[in-house]
């Protein structure tokens, strides 16, 4: 009988937690269930505890690991230091291993080695969010060009989205810029493999788009997408080694495009507040660009939610949390359209398709609740191609 292999080893379950429980504050979670199982710390007792054999590993236990957004608000106010997100990716890679994913999170992880993207449709309809735009962006069947635009999944093929990558190429356009869309050779950036806990496939498909733009004579890739943008700037690297390749968030290009008077905008006299998103934000600490690109619109009122910047509340998109628990995802996307309707926010403005879907729910039914009045939800690159002066 060959012996069991615990999750992760005790010393890594347990190192340098000192219980003090200032991470319950911080968790989007545990903020809206107060189960203690739903905490960080919580869940490094029931990482030591599947260590210690305390525990056995079943779908109940299962189910606790993957009530997370991996939204790292518990690394930011931990005093030890304590590495949350590698416990709980190493928990759930053998989870995975031992076949203990929930089946909404096995059908996820399936359609990514099936068909390459998240939502089980053909990779090859990966530029359908073209089909309905006056003109084609000119990055369409580029062999050659300087720059990449890495859509991702969300952007590509689910249509409450098209609008983002419309924007930008259209902005990318206008501000006559040479770049290339990878169509069907564009693959998941792998970061739903890397948080179900399947490392090993997500390397992969790492190699795959490294691969893909790097034939392409790329020098710089931009991508709309926090999660790719964190993916090619950290994991990949990580993964595969230096990539050669300058990565920018969409954010990042438009503030550089700004500064070099590519793009001119119109006035737009609103109230408008920005939601950092994780993978953006404490992740990849990327706060000013996106506030900066906002306040280059004239007359714009920038106002700041109670929690922002590192301490911003996850909109509970994250993590696929949404495929393993929809209803959790949609509580975490109720408070924090809550917190910008408590600063008469006109605009909800976000820089991640995941948080635009999320938080236009979530504010959509606030209205209809008759909870809140009308709020609009936006990314950065609509507001800014809606502002955009095109002649």
């Amino acid at each position: 009988m060959m012996e069991k292999k615990p999750i992760v080893t005790l010393d890594e379950a347990y190192r340098r937690c000192l219980r003090c429980g200032l991470c319950d504050a911080s968790c989007p979670v545990y903020r809206e269930s107060l189960i203690e199982s739903d905490s960080p710390r919580g869940r490094v007792a029931l990482i030591k505890a599947l260590a210690e054999d305390s525990l056995e590993p079943t779908p109940r236990y299962a189910d606790r690991i993957y009530r997370c957004t991996l939204c790292a608000a518990c690394g930011e106010i931990c005093p030890s230091g304590v590495e949350m997100e590698t416990l709980l990716l190493g928990a759930r890679k053998e989870l995975a291993e031992q076949g203990l994913l929930a089946p909404a999170t096995q059908r996820l992880a399936d359609s990514l080695l099936t068909a390459h993207n998240i939502s089980g449709e053909s990779n090859v309809r990966r530029l359908i969010w073209t089909e309905n735009m006056e003109r084609p962006p000119s990055g369409v069947g580029r062999e050659r060009a300087e720059i990449a635009y890495f859509v991702g999944c969300v952007s590509s093929f689910f249509p409450q989205s098209y609008s983002i990558p419309q924007a930008l190429a259209h902005i990318m356009d206008v501000a006559g810029a040479d770049y290339a869309l990878l169509g069907r050779e564009e693959w998941c950036c792998g970061y739903p493999l890397l948080a179900s806990g399947m490392a090993e496939q997500a390397t992969e498909t790492m190699a795959h788009n490294v691969a893909r733009v790097k034939a392409m004579g790329v020098q710089t890739l931009i991508t709309s997408c926090p999660s790719c943008y964190y993916m090619w700037r950290t994991e990949y690297p990580e993964h595969l080694g230096e990539l050669g390749i300058r990565v920018l968030h969409a954010t990042e290009w438009l503030d550089e495009a700004l500064a070099a008077g590519q793009i001119r905008l119109r006035p737009l006299a609103e109230r408008v507040t920005y939601h950092d998103p994780c993978d953006l934000g404490r992740k990849s600490g990327l706060y000013e660009p996106p506030r900066r690109v906002l306040q280059q619109v004239p007359g714009l009122e920038l106002v700041e939610m109670a929690e922002h910047h590192a301490n911003a509340l996850c909109c509970g998109g994250g993590g696929n949390l949404e495929s393993h628990d929809a209803a959790l995802t949609t509580a975490l996307a109720a408070r924090r359209v809550a917190q910008a309707r408590e600063v008469d926010a006109q605009w909800l403005v976000s820089a991640c398709q995941q948080c635009k879907r999320t938080l236009a729910s979530a504010g959509r039914r606030q209205s209809k609740g008759g909870a809140g009045g009308r709020l609009r939800v936006l990314d950065v690159v609509e507001l800014i191609e809606r502002q955009m002066e095109t002649e």
